[in-house]
């Protein structure tokens, strides 16, 4: 059976071990009530960074998972791995070359129990993703509808990521693409920074995942979870 330990989160914080975070910032993240901390970045990870936030992060009870990118990176204590695959990539290497590798190198360490498959499309060319990955995102919504169905239905990869990353996406693609899906999970990444757009963008998939606006406006940030997650507003969290 596969890993699920990722299948009620509505809402993630993702954190880039590269950029600095203060103790008063995280404990807010921490104690907001999101339902996980997703780490990962698309460059500049290391073995020490992200094993320092992950220290940091442990300090809370809740959920927290690594976006293993790199193997160099691959931090035991975790408690789920997504491996990223970026579906309109030019670069092979992206698709499946650094796993072969990874697996050739670090297969025998590897905890299976706790590791996803996470299919990327990537619609924003301006991103730090993009250009890494050289993913082609000049794609129209029966191109990137036909991306998803290849990961969702050919290769049933647990986790389908649209990533707008660094702009607001378009949530009639997203809601399109998952509504066609039949197994995978969907993520959205990219321009949440306010209540409105992360409810926009919850409509349209199962998680929402909210980043950089974290690191330009806390309170903002911090008001996206409740709105992902009414119930929230009810407990005893802190904002």
């Amino acid at each position: 059976m596969l890993p699920s330990f990722y299948s009620s989160w509505k809402h993630i914080f993702k954190l880039d071990p590269e950029r600095p975070i203060d103790d008063k910032t995280l404990d807010a993240l921490c104690t907001s009530g999101t339902d996980a901390i997703l780490v990962g970045g698309s460059s500049g990870l290391t073995f020490d960074n992200t094993v320092d936030l992950l220290s940091r992060v442990r300090r809370y009870e809740v959920s927290c998972a690594l976006e293993l990118s790199d193997p160099a990176c691959g931090v035991p204590g975790f408690d789920g791995y997504f491996i990223p695959m970026v579906l309109n990539t030019n670069r092979m290497e992206w698709l499946i070359g650094r796993h072969i590798e990874a697996l050739r190198d670090f297969g025998h360490l590897i905890p299976w129990e706790l590791v996803v498959g996470e299919a990327y499309l990537v619609l924003n060319g301006d991103s730090t993703v993009a250009r890494v990955t050289e993913a082609n995102s000049a794609i129209d919504h029966i191109e990137a509808v036909a991306y998803s169905q290849v990961a969702d239905r050919l290769w049933n990869v647990p986790v389908l990521y649209i990533e707008y990353s660094g702009m607001f996406g378009d949530m009639s693609l997203v809601r399109k693409i998952g509504n066609g899906l039949k197994q995978a999970h969907l993520f959205y990444g990219g321009g949440i920074d306010s209540p409105e757009r992360a409810k926009e963008a919850a409509d349209a998939a199962h998680t929402v995942v909210v980043g950089n606006i974290i690191y330009e406006n806390l309170d903002a940030a911090l008001a996206t979870v409740s709105a992902v997650n009414p119930s929230i507003k009810e407990q005893d969290h802190v904002f």
